[in-house]
């Protein structure tokens, strides 16, 4: 039997998808590459070799860049987490070592960072100085927190809901280039699935990583189709879920556009109302093809997952 450099392709693509969600389940556990490996179905020599390809990144590299983005996220929204304790819970021997391997991804030490407090208002960017040397800067997409708010007040509709488990078919895609083609795949593999006969089938995208802290280049995110219907996993496709809780829920007509500020302003509303976000990802379901929108707009609901 000829097995064909697509169907190559989707099981490479399956077993790192594996291996990701590994990673991301024990980063404040040993991650040895027999491990991870393992996760994989992979000996170390032939997995090492596949990662590199399919993520574009190196396993240790990719390991040490979302334990610092992990650390970053946390600096930013738990406030009462001592930095060494941080440092010691995700495999840096000391504090020094940490503060060094954080400074490498965000030009300043983690203390400086905290003090910053990108999180409420900004994004995080690089920028040469002078010397030629990258530094950190902060910048602000919309001026200040009326802005975000109102912008929120004028373009969406905020709930607090309780959500049951959902459950998805889904496809890793990394990085902004690309999407509407990762986009079309899903909806093909639906197509042929007759998932979308079911009204109650809807397009989703679950963010793994946030654009806040991690490069555009590098975002995770888990192109989906929302269904209760049965399917197999077979290729890139895989069977993911979002266990029952509270979310924000924010329903948008928007231009795409508008999600950053969108998804900016649901966040600000979040602190300013006084939630927490829970570990669970940030997802959204789509309700239209924009593309058949008389304005060209997507009908969406964003989630935020929150503590209660």
């Amino acid at each position: 039997m000829i097995i064909s450099e697509n169907e190559i392709r989707k099981d490479y693509i399956n077993r790192v998808n594996k291996a990701l969600r590994f990673i991301d389940d024990h980063l404040d556990s040993e991650l040895s590459l027999e491990s991870v490996a393992n996760a994989a179905h992979y000996s170390p020599f032939h997995f090492h070799r596949i990662f590199k390809a399919m993520v574009n990144e190196t396993l240790n590299a990719y390991i040490t860049r979302r334990r610092i983005e992990k650390m970053a996220s946390i600096l930013m929204h738990k406030k009462e987490v001592r930095i060494t304790e941080l440092s010691l819970q995700y495999g840096f021997n000391s504090n020094s070592a940490f503060t060094r391997a954080f400074k490498n991804f965000y030009s300043v030490s983690p203390s400086e960072f905290r003090k910053l407090n990108p999180g409420k208002f900004s994004k995080i960017s690089k920028v040469e100085s002078k010397n030629g040397q990258e530094k950190l800067i902060f910048e602000k997409y919309i001026c200040n927190i009326n802005n975000h708010l109102n912008w929120i007040k004028m373009n969406a509709n905020i709930e607090i809901k309780e959500i049951p488990e959902l459950h998805f078919a889904s496809s890793t895609h990394i990085g902004i280039d690309g999407i509407e083609n990762a986009f079309e795949r899903m909806l093909k593999w639906a197509r042929s699935k007759r998932l979308l006969d079911n009204p109650e089938t809807k397009m989703t995208r679950i963010f793994h990583d946030s654009f806040k802290i991690t490069a555009e280049d590098k975002v995770r995110m888990s192109i989906c189709v929302l269904t209760n219907e049965p399917f197999e996993e077979e290729g890139e496709i895989s069977k993911v879920q979002i266990k029952k809780g509270s979310c924000i829920v924010g329903r948008f007509e928007i231009t795409p556009d508008d999600f950053e500020k969108s998804w900016s302003g649901m966040f600000v509303w979040m602190s300013n109302n006084g939630y927490k976000r829970a570990e669970q990802n940030p997802f959204e379901i789509y309700h239209n093809d924009f593309r058949k929108h008389p304005e060209n707009k997507c009908v969406v609901d964003l989630y935020i997952p929150i503590k209660r």
